[in-house]
């Protein structure tokens, strides 16, 4: 089991990275490769969400992501520390996707409908879909199936 952690300040242009970096990763863990777009814009529209919320009340703490191939599946985890409402996860019984409130931290109004349409949209691309949020800020974590490749095969040629 491989773990990756990627943190970088929220700022758009550091979006890109996380996506290539994803990629690359989701490579490497053995997600087929028709999947690869779907784990690059799944990543893009999470990482875009976490940027937007930190900007938008002013933190200043890092969006970090985590990348993680174990147990059969290749799973992201993208998280802020934004406060936020509390969220039921997607993948529960009952669940919603989304923030059920319209309103973020210091009075600052975060725009929910945006918000909600990245969900969407990331719902649409991933396997599984786990959105949380708290008191210590938002995570969405997505995952595909993955298959290892056979012991010595380096799709990256290293």
């Amino acid at each position: 089991m491989a773990i990756v952690e990627l943190r970088f300040t929220a700022l758009p242009e550091h979006v890109r990275t996380a996506r290539l970096v994803a990629a690359a990763v989701a490579r490497r863990a053995g997600v087929a490769e028709s999947v690869l777009d779907e784990v690059r814009l799944a990543v893009g529209e999470a990482c875009s969400r976490a940027v937007g919320l930190t900007r938008q009340v002013g933190a200043d703490e890092p969006v970090t992501v985590t990348l993680d191939d174990g147990d059969g599946r290749f799973s992201i985890e993208v998280r802020d520390a934004v406060p936020q409402p509390a969220v039921v996860g997607a993948g529960e019984p009952g669940g919603s996707v989304g923030l059920p409130g319209p309103s973020g931290t210091n009075g600052m109004s975060l725009d929910v409908a945006e918000s909600e349409l990245g969900l969407a949209v990331i719902l649409g691309l991933v396997d599984e879909l786990d959105v949380r949020a708290g008191a210590d800020g938002g995570s969405i974590r997505m995952s595909w199936p993955s298959e290892k490749g056979k012991i010595g095969d380096d799709p990256l040629g290293l």
